[in-house]
């Protein structure tokens, strides 16, 4: 970025240098001096505008200057006219540039409210919930954008530490409307509910609801009545017992626990067919929650959306989803954020920085608190009083 600063100052003087060097060794009668107007535009673009109007004033000096000992003098209406035409290029790169600074000031501030916009919609996950540490990380395939197809959150409840992650049909900012409505359904309904399939039933709802809308309101897409999601919900009770319902969304993966390994295990939660993903079909009347045994101390589980296991690189092979899993683990020692970010940037570097599809990670470690052990503090002994030995008898 320096050598890149360094470079965009240094030019329009060398430009400016090399014209009166050639003109100076190769007179031209002043024709070649017309090309010192390239040079405040180049200073306009590049550094600002006080350097522009500078450069600008003493190229137009350097024009109605005569140059050469053969030819000692152009014309003066030639001369006046590359002034001139210098000067109108001055003028005209500094209204530009002005311009130019104000659509940059009104796009950095668009940025920032599209971000904060974004941020509330999938807002970023406390570091820690009910005895849980949290991780998550988002990669938007749409260049710009925070938020993409993929959803999450994490909230605690009176019925256990309840997950969602989803990936709606699509990508990038289009799909926006639904993860909205998913979301702000989830958060309300997932106090409300005593059990998993109650939310399910209640998010199915919400999404049938916001299609309808968008159909009646003419903006719903062609294949809107094809548009689908895939949904994965968690529940981690007080005493760590897991319950999933998956509607067409992968299985995450249990961190620690297992066989013996070198390492930290990774290993899938389930293998159990999932349901269809949510809006293909409609939910049957039994909906089978899955019980995935319990999140002892230590171990975590890694969420994530199809778009991290079906990246690939530029020879077409899948991104080893698990095996990078297992490597960030190791490196991380099992942190959260850590394991989170080796994922990430291991799966930027298999895709060379070019995803396809939105990808969504999160990581639920069951970390109880530790209370340090307080030292008993040392009991001072209650004084007793002692009656003089001559004295006791008269006690009645």
């Amino acid at each position: 970025m320096r050598v890149r600063r360094a470079v965009v100052l240094v030019l329009p003087g060398v430009w400016v240098l090399g014209v009166v060097l050639w003109e100076l060794c190769r007179p031209s009668s002043g024709q070649l001096l017309q090309l010192l107007a390239a040079a405040p535009a180049i200073a306009c673009a590049g550094t600002g505008r006080r350097q522009c109007v500078l450069l600008g004033g003493v190229c137009a000096l350097l024009a109605m200057l005569p140059f050469g000992a053969v030819e000692p003098a152009a014309p003066l209406g030639t001369r006046a006219t590359t002034c001139g035409a210098i000067l109108a290029v001055v003028g005209a790169s500094y209204l530009t540039a002005g311009r130019r600074r104000r659509l940059l000031r009104e796009l950095a501030r668009s940025r920032e409210v599209a971000t904060a916009t974004q941020r509330v919609l999938l807002r970023p996950l406390p570091s820690r919930i009910e005895g849980l540490t949290l991780a998550a990380g988002h990669l938007s395939a749409s260049e710009g954008a925070v938020v993409g197809g993929d959803l999450y959150e994490v909230t605690a409840t009176r019925h256990g530490v309840r997950a969602v992650i989803g990936d709606v049909r699509g990508h990038g900012l289009p799909a926006l409307g639904s993860v909205a409505a998913l979301l702000g359904s989830f958060r309300e309904v997932v106090h409300d509910e005593p059990e998993l399939t109650g939310v399910l039933r209640k998010l199915e709802r919400s999404q049938r609801r916001q299609l309808c809308e968008r159909a009646d309101s003419g903006q719903a897409a062609d294949g809107a009545a094809e548009e689908f999601v895939t949904l994965l919900l968690v529940e981690v009770a007080q005493d760590g017992a897991v319950t999933a319902l998956n509607c067409g969304h992968p299985w995450p993966y249990r961190i620690g626990g297992g066989e013996p390994r070198p390492g930290p295990a990774v290993a899938p939660l389930a293998s159990v067919e999932p349901l269809p993903p949510l809006g293909l079909f409609p939910l049957p009347d039994a909906l089978p929650t899955v019980g995935c045994g319990r999140l002892g101390p230590g171990e975590a589980l890694f969420l994530h959306t199809d778009g991290a296991a079906d990246a690939r690189n530029g020879a077409g092979e899948f991104f080893p989803l698990e095996h990078e899993l297992a490597a960030a683990v190791r490196a991380a020692g099992g942190a959260p954020s850590l394991v989170v970010a080796g994922v990430r940037e291991a799966l930027l570097r298999h895709c060379g920085g070019r995803l396809t599809d939105d990808v969504a990670l999160v990581v639920l470690r069951n970390d109880p608190a530790r209370v340090p052990a307080q030292q008993p503090s040392p009991r001072t002994p209650t004084p007793v009083a002692v009656m003089p030995r001559g004295k006791r008898g008269s006690l009645r």
